[in-house]
């Protein structure tokens, strides 16, 4: 088993931050040898269901935060010598320079071919340098016979390639590949795989006509110039899927150019993006305008601007690629769409309101809708919204831009919509009320981004017409609707994945809405003639034998009951509460300018945060100061008070004492000293003492 493990082969990779070396990486990393693939098993000397490769790669010390799973080791910026002594540990070095046309990429490449090419003589079995370039070294290549009509650029021309101007370094380094790694017995074997320009797994340079129609940020989805030139392009896992297939096989050919089958302009990718993820219509603009909405950079622009149309065999007759997208881009749309929503977690989140009249639906739907950036469903909106666009098809100023079919459908909807309004006192009936609603459901932004669903449906009926997935037919057997009641089909695409029931008591609400000004309760239809009947209305269809509710828990989306207790006109508690379930929002975040006036927010609520804790701090201080300032004053007087008892209580401990001496000592002292100063004695000290002595006998 060990020494199986050993001879697995360890590919290095350089910058595995980026885009395309990332996503080849990670294929590799994901190959394993499987009993199907005998040959390449025995090659290996893997098990089956072991990897294939081991995967290590350089990566940048900013991106601790990455999950680098799929690498065996990772180097954060080695130096040159630390670089060398990873690479001469690896069977294979794949260098990407497909993705930039700066220099620094070329130069670190060619230094680490040279130095390859020079610790050659010491390599113990040959190893592969798989230079990964680009097709801009085709750029200005021309057919052999122009004149001639859809001429294709043939592969086995690649020695007459010409690069664009900005490619020029890659086209020199591609050479320097093909003439230090040649030679059958060389043991630095080189190729060169030139890469079609690369989508999928989230997109890279696709990544802004992707990101504008899921954002729906313009009615048309703009293209930078006219969109006629032909670009060759391919999935990136089928560039790693090519990358496999030269580990394995080692072609004769050195020089592969790795593109898929499809032969699409610019125009038409945009335009399939456009119509499988966003308004449906392009608008062309001038390449200039791309820089000034900063939607490309300059090499950018020059990459989307190539025409080309290759004429590719060796991948197609030597390789054994499983293929993710042969016929490229237009035609695998759908799929396209689906890796870029799951790489980049753009998930529709779908909620459901429910409750009755003033509980607060409608505030909280908004709040939702601001933080989670979905789309706020009103019924009454939504048939507005719906009558004036059948209104705009009929009246329309260019008739002759409609198709007859679309204009019959909008003339009969409308006249059905009036009919029933009309019979129904202003009401639609609940067949063409939730024809509206699904297809406003079913709608790009809904799809896309999701929504709050405000108040709607009302009734189990009106739920199964929108969400049901299974007409039940009136003549069906009981058999049959039993087995649909135990487990009904539904339209999960527009199915709400979160139900939310908000209930108050009659008391609260009747006080929430006699609290409102009277031309806002007139506004909302709270007023007493309305809302009483609205809420009476509701309170009976809560007490049907089947209700809103129990649809969605024979569904299984079982609704979170919430009590509304307090009168909390920002709904904090709850919002926390329904976060907590939804979870974290699932899309872009904001756009530029929010996120610009959400720093600007933040940054006046940490200066006001500051200036409060400062004039806290200031006003605590001051209160400090004072009761020291009170302490203080209070000590003083405490201290000058038992100074005062002090000299009290000496002055009459000190009385006996003063009595005895001016009795009996002061006369006897008297008497001495006025002798002493008769006499002057030349020692007084002495004379008094004996004054005193015999006096004393």
């Amino acid at each position: 088993m060990g020494d199986n493990k050993q001879q697995t082969k360890r590919i290095f990779i350089n910058d595995v931050d980026r885009y395309s070396s990332k996503h080849i990486a990670k294929f590799l990393a994901s190959c394993v040898v499987t009993s199907e693939d005998e040959e390449e098993a025995e090659a290996l000397a893997s098990p089956e269901g072991e990897p294939a490769f081991h995967v290590v790669g350089t990566v940048p010390p900013s991106s601790k935060g990455e999950k680098w799973d799929f690498l065996r080791e990772k180097y954060e910026s080695p130096s040159s010598d630390e670089l060398l002594q990873h690479l001469l540990e690896c069977d294979v070095v794949v260098y990407n320079i497909s993705e930039s046309a700066t220099q620094q990429q070329v130069e670190e490449a060619t230094w680490v071919l040279t130095a390859l090419h020079n610790e050659m003589p010491s390599f113990k079995s040959q190893k592969l340098f798989i230079l990964v370039s680009t097709v801009m070294t085709w750029a200005m290549t021309k057919p052999q016979n122009p004149d001639e009509a859809d001429v294709l650029v043939s592969e086995e021309q690649f020695i007459r390639r010409r690069p664009h101007p900005a490619f020029r370094n890659h086209h020199s380094l591609e050479k320097l590949v093909l003439k230090l790694a040649k030679g059958k017995k060389s043991k630095l074997a080189g190729y060169v795989v030139a890469s079609g320009l690369q989508y999928g797994k989230g997109e890279d340079l696709f990544h802004y006509f992707f990101k504008v129609s899921w954002l729906m940020e313009f009615p048309k989805v703009p293209i930078f110039g006219q969109g006629t030139n032909y670009i060759p392009t391919i999935h990136v896992s089928d560039l790693g899927g090519v990358i496999q297939n030269i580990i394995q096989l080692k072609p004769r050919p050195k020089y592969i150019v790795a593109i898929d089958n499809s032969r699409n302009t610019l125009e038409d990718i945009v335009q399939m993006i456009s119509h499988v993820l966003g308004p449906e219509e392009i608008q062309k603009l001038p390449p200039q305008e791309a820089i000034a909405m900063k939607a490309f950079k300059p090499e950018e622009l020059e990459c989307l601007g190539i025409n080309l149309r290759l004429e590719t065999f060796i991948i197609n007759d030597f390789f054994n690629l499983s293929w993710t997208s042969e016929a490229g881009m237009v035609e695998n749309m759908y799929n396209i769409v689906q890796e870029y929503k799951d790489t980049w977690q753009l998930l529709p989140i779908q909620i459901l309101l429910l409750g009755p009249p003033a509980v607060g639906k409608t505030t909280l739907a908004g709040k939702l809708c601001h933080h989670y950036r979905l789309h706020h469903i009103k019924l009454k909106e939504v048939l507005e919204e719906k009558i004036a666009q059948l209104k705009e098809i009929v009246n329309g100023p260019n008739p002759e831009n409609i198709s007859q079919e679309i204009m019959t459908a909008a003339q009969t909807q409308l006249g059905n919509i009036h009919k029933s309004m009309k019979e129904n006192q202003g009401r639609l009936v609940d067949r063409l009320l939730c024809e509206i609603v699904e297809e406003k459901l079913n709608s790009k932004p809904c799809k896309n981004q999701g929504f709050v669903l405000d108040g709607f449906p009302k009734t189990y009926e009106q739920a199964k017409l929108i969400f049901s997935d299974v007409n039940v037919d009136e003549d069906a057997g009981k058999e049959d609707l039993a087995l649909m009641s135990k487990a009904p089909a539904y339209k999960q695409a527009i199915t709400p994945e979160y139900v939310f029931a908000l209930d108050a008591s009659d008391d609260f609400l009747t006080r929430r809405v006699q609290g409102l000004a009277e031309n806002v309760a007139e506004k909302k239809r709270y007023t007493q003639d309305e809302f009483v009947p609205r809420l009476t209305k509701h309170r009976q269809l809560s007490g049907a034998e089947e209700t809103v509710c129990d649809y969605f828990d024979q569904i299984e989306v079982h609704p979170l009951h919430i009590e509304v207790r307090t009168d909390d006109p920002q709904y904090t508690d709850i919002m926390k509460m329904i976060t907590r379930v939804v979870g974290p929002p699932k899309n872009y975040g904001l756009s530029p300018k929010e996120q610009e006036e959400q720093d600007r927010k933040k940054e006046e609520e940490r200066r006001q945060k500051q200036s409060a804790e400062a004039a806290e701090r200031k006003r605590r201080n001051e209160a400090v100061l004072a009761e020291m300032a009170a302490q203080y004053e209070d000590w003083q007087k405490n201290l000058s008070e038992v100074k005062r008892q002090e000299s009290e209580q000496l002055e009459v401990q000190a009385l006996p004492l003063r009595n005895y001496l001016m009795k009996y000592v002061m006369p006897s002292l008297t008497e001495a000293m006025v002798k002493c100063c008769k006499i002057k004695p030349e020692d007084p000290v002495d004379f008094l003492a004996e004054c005193l002595l015999r006096q004393e006998e």
